[in-house]
């Protein structure tokens, strides 16, 4: 049973007390994922600051300082870090896989089924007098199109991280690319989720691998078990680019099926509402069947038929990038990442 109000201020007061006191409560602030954490006490700057109840949130959604003035508390600062999502696959392409998330709020999880991860420590003093880099990601290019391939696969995103002030350095890595229908096929890329698979390209029987998630960011993409040769190619399709919260599907070629899904992203409420990020990208697939969807958290949708490019992911989630259906379309671009800092006022 909660604590009930004395003169309309007593519940506030007992469970602040109780939290700076780094306990739990039984008041109304129990169900807060943060109730057991001591206040920081510090006055800092950079990205979009906001506000959510006891806390401060600063966004970045690209590369810009933090600079810390004072600490009077802990100095602790939980986080989000999410990479940029790994382009999409050309001509029955591969989804692009999601960039790596890492996370660290207390109640949540890191990608590939990890645990939220322990705070960082920040100071007003050190080799660069308190100020640390946030760099945010960009999403890598989609593959082709059809004709002029970048190596088989779209580019990986680039990672984003925090990094100075004579800290150990908090990176997540970049999605990796969705392969391409080419001949000879070429394996999906690694990354912090890994890409998806093309139809194989090889002629016969060959198989492809999804690329590998990173540890504690993501998962990963789906591979192709093989070239099928009845009933035609003409409408088969790749499979989905990994994602956050999930492995991107795998598409088996006898039967043949549609394209493969994306993997799903992760739901965080760093900011005070739940938002999912992470989705891998969609993979691509010739008529008659549809590209498949990009997973929840970004990831873009695979395209359909010859003239249908891959679905970009979206802007500031990690999404990766969608498969094109078939030449001359190109796969989508992986979404860019983003990351977020709170601490207890």
């Amino acid at each position: 049973m909660g604590v009930k109000k004395i003169n309309g201020g007593a519940e506030d007061f007992i469970n602040k007390f109780v939290r700076a006191l780094g306990g739990d409560s039984t008041g109304t602030d129990a169900s807060d994922p943060w109730v057991a954490l001591p206040p920081s006490g510090i006055s800092a700057s950079g990205g979009s600051k906001t506000t959510n109840g006891d806390y401060t949130v600063h966004t970045f959604l690209s590369t810009n300082p933090f600079s810390v003035s004072s600490v009077s508390g802990t100095g602790d600062v939980r986080y989000l870090i999410v990479a940029g999502g790994g382009g999409g696959g050309c001509q029955h392409g591969g989804g692009g896989g999601a960039g790596g998330y890492r996370c660290s709020v207390k109640g949540e999880q890191s990608g590939g089924g990890g645990s939220a991860e322990p705070a960082f420590t920040v100071s007003a003093s050190g080799p660069t007098s308190g100020t640390y880099t946030i760099t945010v990601g960009g999403g890598g290019a989609g593959d082709g199109p059809h004709g002029t391939f970048s190596g088989g696969t779209g580019g990986t995103g680039t990672e984003s991280s925090i990094t100075g002030n004579g800290m150990s350095a908090l990176p997540s890595s970049g999605g990796g690319g969705g392969s391409s229908m080419s001949s000879p096929n070429t394996n999906a890329g690694p990354g912090g989720s890994g890409g998806g698979c093309a139809l194989d390209g090889t002629g016969g029987g060959g198989s492809s691998t999804g690329g590998n998630g990173t540890s504690n960011q993501g998962y990963a993409g789906g591979s192709v078990s093989g070239y099928p040769t009845t009933p035609t190619f003409a409408g088969a399709g790749g499979s989905g680019g990994g994602g956050a919260g999930s492995v991107g599907t795998s598409v088996p070629t006898s039967p043949i099926i549609a394209a493969g899904p994306g993997g799903n992203g992760v739901a965080s409420s760093i900011t005070g509402a739940s938002v999912t990020r992470g989705g891998g990208g969609g993979a691509g697939s010739h008529s008659p069947w549809t590209g498949a969807p990009g997973g929840p958290g970004g990831g873009g949708q695979g395209g359909t038929g010859n003239s249908n490019a891959g679905t970009a992911g979206s802007t500031n989630t990690g999404g990766g990038g969608g498969g094109s259906g078939g030449h001359p379309a190109a796969g989508g671009a992986g979404g860019s990442g983003v990351v977020i800092l709170t601490y207890v006022t």
